[in-house]
């Protein structure tokens, strides 16, 4: 497989895929202020790149799609400062639901949701569990951060030594 990304393939290729046992990965990412220094769309940035980054340094053994960033979260707490757009909890706990069973419908048995933006954190969780409860699916949940976090709190910028 030349790609990882999902939207490059055809409907035969993942099927195929997700019949080998393919893992489908969700980035999840917002739409939001991030101060007057950086784009709203940081947070959807971030996590597109990562994923699809990490994506590539997994064995070719392993059969990986990373489906298109869904670029909406729950950022309510950002909307008084502008340049935001949000879904409400519900709204995107339904999008993530049907974004799960869409896959499943395809076959994939093995979804990951890996989100960009702090607000989202509950409620992407929720809809693994619940994918998995539903479906009889592996279904999980990880903000980028925390997946990293051994490597992350190496670094200068985490040097808490320093104030």
């Amino acid at each position: 497989m030349t790609s990882r990304l999902f939207a490059e393939h055809n409907r035969e290729d993942v099927k195929a895929l997700a019949a080998m046992g393919g893992v489908a990965i969700v980035p999840i990412g917002a739409i939001e202020q991030h101060g007057p220094h950086l784009p709203v769309w940081t947070d959807t940035l971030c996590v597109e790149h990562i994923t699809r980054a990490a994506s590539k340094q997994v064995s070719d053994s392993i059969p990986i799609l990373v489906t298109p960033t869904l670029p909406f979260g729950s950022s309510d707490h950002h909307l008084p400062f502008g340049g935001t757009i949000s879904l409400d909890t519900r709204v995107l706990l339904d999008v993530l639901m049907n974004i799960g069973r869409s896959l499943n419908k395809s076959g994939f048995r093995k979804i990951m949701f890996v989100n960009g933006h702090g607000g989202n954190h509950e409620i992407f969780q929720l809809a693994a569990r619940d994918l998995a409860l539903q479906l009889n699916i592996h279904a999980a949940a990880a903000s980028w951060w925390s997946a990293a976090w051994s490597r992350l709190k190496t670094t200068a910028a985490f040097d808490y030594g320093r104030v």
